[in-house]
C-alpha cells in the first residue's frame, strides 16, 4: 500500500511538470521566435512479482521441491525524464520595421538540423537565439531587445552607426554600399542545446553547409511555433490526470487510515 502512495505522488509530480511546461508556452505565444518545449515523461522500471513456495516431495530425505510462480508485474510511477524544444519553423509575422529579421530554413543536410542568429550575452560569450527582434542601441550596434551584440561571421558586434541598412536574402548587412556577413551557426543536431533565459540557446555550432538552404526577410518577424488550442487542450488533460492520481492518493490514504484505527484495534 504505500508504494501506491509513491506512484500516486510520482503521477502528481509529473503531471505539475508538465502543466508548467505548458503554462510557460502559452506564456510565449506572442514571443518571436520562441521554441515549444516538451516533456518526455518516462516510466520508471516495472517490478515482477513471484510467489515463492516449496512443495514436500514423498521421501525418505524429506526433500522439499522449490516451486516458482510469476505473479506478475507491477508498475512504480512516471516522471518527467527532460524537456526538449519543439524546433519547428514558425509562421511569419509582417513588421515593416527594418531592424526586423525573420530567419526560414529549408532543406537541411541534416534532419534535426537548424540555423540561428548569433549574439553576445552580458558574458562575452557567444549564444544562439532565433528570436530576430533586433534594435539599434545608442552606439549605433545592432542589438537584441534584452540589449545582447547582434555579431557578424567574425564574431564582432555589427555597427551601423545609426544609418539604414539593407539586408539581402543571404544574410547581407549592406550599410552606406559596404556589405557584412550576418553571423549565422549552424547546429546539426538542436536536441544537443542546452535551453537559456532570454531566448538563448547554448550548445556547439559550425559554419553552414553548402548544401543548406535557408533565406533572410527584413521587415518580418518568426512567430512561436506554439499551437495555442492543443496547448490550451493538453493543459485540461494534465489537469484531469493531476485530479486522478490526487482521488488514488487520497483513497489510499483512507486504507491506511482504517488499518491503523480499525483493523488494528484490540478489542
Amino acid at each position: 500500500m504505500l508504494r501506491g502512495f509513491y506512484t500516486a505522488a510520482s503521477g502528481m509530480i509529473t503531471q505539475q511538470r508538465h502543466q508548467e511546461a505548458l503554462a510557460n508556452n502559452l506564456a510565449n505565444v506572442n514571443t518571436p521566435g520562441y521554441k515549444a518545449d516538451q516533456t518526455i515523461q518516462r516510466s520508471f522500471p516495472e517490478l515482477l512479482l513471484m510467489q515463492i513456495n516449496s512443495q514436500k516431495l514423498p521421501v525418505k530425505q524429506n526433500f522439499k521441491l522449490p516451486i516458482n510462480r510469476p505473479i506478475g508485474s507491477i508498475h512504480t510511477g512516471v516522471y518527467v525524464q527532460e524537456m526538449i524544444p519543439d524546433f519547428s519553423q514558425g509562421d511569419l509575422k509582417e513588421t515593416q520595421l527594418t531592424t526586423d529579421l525573420a530567419l526560414v530554413t529549408g532543406q537541411l543536410p541534416d534532419e534535426n538540423a537548424s540555423i540561428f542568429f548569433t549574439v553576445q550575452n552580458e558574458a562575452g560569450d557567444m549564444r544562439l537565439t532565433r528570436n530576430g527582434h533586433f534594435t539599434v542601441d545608442g552606439n549605433g550596434r545592432l542589438t537584441t531587445t534584452q540589449g545582447y551584440y547582434v555579431l557578424d561571421t567574425n564574431g564582432n558586434p555589427i555597427e551601423t552607426n545609426g544609418h539604414d541598412f539593407l539586408v539581402t536574402p543571404e544574410g547581407e548587412v549592406v550599410i552606406e554600399g559596404q556589405a557584412i556577413s550576418l553571423g549565422l551557426a549552424y547546429v546539426p543536431n538542436v536536441n544537443d542545446l542546452e535551453k537559456e533565459g532570454n531566448d538563448l540557446y547554448n550548445g556547439a555550432s559550425e559554419e553552414i553547409p553548402g548544401n543548406a538552404s535557408y533565406q533572410l526577410y527584413q521587415g518580418f518577424l518568426e512567430r512561436s511555433n506554439v499551437d495555442t488550442l492543443r496547448t490550451m487542450t493538453s493543459m485540461m488533460e494534465a489537469y484531469r490526470m493531476f485530479e486522478l492520481n490526487q482521488r488514488v492518493l487520497r483513497t489510499i490514504d483512507q486504507n491506511m487510515e482504517k488499518a491503523v484505527n480499525d483493523v488494528g484495534r484490540i478489542g
